[in-house]
């Protein structure tokens, strides 16, 4: 059960779940979206040593602007020395996510539970 909603907007619920900030995207992430979830984003990516998941489970669709927000998060994470989990089985996301490469530097878990109990050094971490 999460321990506290942080934010709720049509494109994004955050929340804390067993020391992580969970970053639920939904509905289609496009630049309209991604206008909507970078200060949250930033917010969440931040501090020191953030512990953040991104769960792309409930999105229905994923351009360009959405990769832009995967690898924006990773870069600050990295920068701030935290761990950093994606959770995704949309079938186009994920063929996205392969040609782009961020397949390989960000492993999607199936489940948030699954990214929840990933090893740290497992988290997209150089």
């Amino acid at each position: 059960m999460p321990e506290e909603i942080t934010a709720d907007t049509p494109h994004l619920r955050v929340h804390r779940d067993r020391g992580y900030t969970v970053l639920e995207f939904r509905g289609e992430i496009d630049i309209v979206a991604a206008t909507e979830i970078v200060p949250h984003l930033d917010d969440a990516t931040g501090s020191p040593a953030p512990r953040i998941v991104i769960d792309l489970s409930r999105i229905e669709f994923f351009d360009c602007s959405g990769l832009r927000l995967l690898y924006r998060a990773r870069h600050r994470v990295l920068d701030h020395g935290g761990h950093l989990h994606l959770v995704c089985t949309h079938r186009l996301t994920l063929r996205i996510l392969r040609a782009t490469g961020m397949y390989r530097l960000l492993p999607p878990a199936a489940t948030l539970e699954a990214a929840l109990e990933q090893p740290e050094a497992a988290s997209g971490t150089l």
